[in-house]
C-alpha cells in the first residue's frame, strides 16, 4: 500500500491527500511532527526533511508535493496527455511552488503562528509577489473555467491548495470575482475535498 508522510496543517501535505482521494487510492498516513527534531529514518526518504514524501508499494521514496501529483495522475484525466497542455500544467506548478509558496503561504504561516510581527520587515516584498500573483490568476481565469485544459487537473490543485486561502494571509478576496469562480468550481470538481487543518501547538510562536 501507499504510504503517505505528512503533517495535517500542511496545504502541501493536502495536495497529494486531495488528488489521492480524487483517485480513490488507499494509503496509509505517517503524520510527521515538523517543528522538531526529524526522526533519521524519515531523513532517509527525504534528506531535506520536508514533507510530504510518498512511499510506493515497492518502498521507492518519492519528496515534493508537486512531483507527487504528477506520478499519481500519471495515465489519469487529471495529468493532460497532449504536450503542450502538459507543459501549461506545470507552468501553474511552477508558479505555485515560485510565487504563491513565498508569498501566500509563507505570510499565512507566519500570521496564523504569531511570527507576523517577528517577520514585519520581510512581509512588504512577499505582500506585493502575493497581489502580483493574485492578478495574474484572475487575468488567466476571466474567461477560464479551470487553468488548463477547460477541466479539473493537477495545475488546479496544486495551486489551490494555498491559494484559496489567501484571505488568511491578509488578501481580500473581493477584488477578484474570476478567482473566487475557479474556487467554487475546483470545490466543486473536486468534492470531497480534505479539510484544511490549524497549526498544532508546537508550531504556534
Amino acid at each position: 500500500m501507499l504510504r503517505l508522510y505528512d503533517y495535517p496543517a500542511s496545504q502541501n501535505g493536502w495536495k497529494a491527500r486531495a488528488l489521492l482521494g480524487l483517485l480513490q487510492r488507499p494509503y496509509e498516513t505517517m503524520w510527521v511532527p515538523i517543528f522538531g527534531q526529524r526522526d533519521p529514518a524519515f531523513l532517509e526518504l527525504n534528506p531535506m526533511g520536508a514533507i510530504p514524501v510518498l512511499q510506493l508499494e515497492d518502498g521507492r521514496a518519492l519528496p515534493e508535493s508537486h512531483a507527487i501529483l504528477f506520478h499519481l495522475a500519471e495515465g489519469t484525466p487529471y495529468l493532460p496527455a497532449d504536450p503542450f497542455e502538459r507543459a501549461q500544467a506545470l507552468r501553474w506548478l511552477f508558479f505555485e511552488a515560485d510565487y504563491i509558496q513565498s508569498s501566500i503561504a509563507t505570510l499565512r504561516h507566519w500570521r496564523l503562528t504569531g511570527r507576523a510581527e517577528a517577520n514585519a520587515a520581510l512581509m512588504p516584498p512577499r505582500q506585493a509577489t502575493a497581489k502580483r500573483a493574485l492578478a495574474c490568476l484572475e487575468t488567466h481565469l476571466k474567461e477560464r473555467r479551470f487553468l488548463v485544459a477547460e477541466r479539473l487537473t493537477v495545475a488546479d490543485i496544486g495551486v489551490y491548495a494555498y491559494a484559496h486561502l489567501a484571505e488568511d494571509a491578509g488578501f481580500p478576496l473581493a477584488p477578484y470575482p474570476a478567482f473566487r469562480r475557479w474556487i467554487a468550481q475546483v470545490r466543486e470538481a473536486a468534492a470531497p475535498l480534505p479539510p484544511v487543518h490549524p497549526y498544532a501547538a508546537e508550531a504556534l510562536a
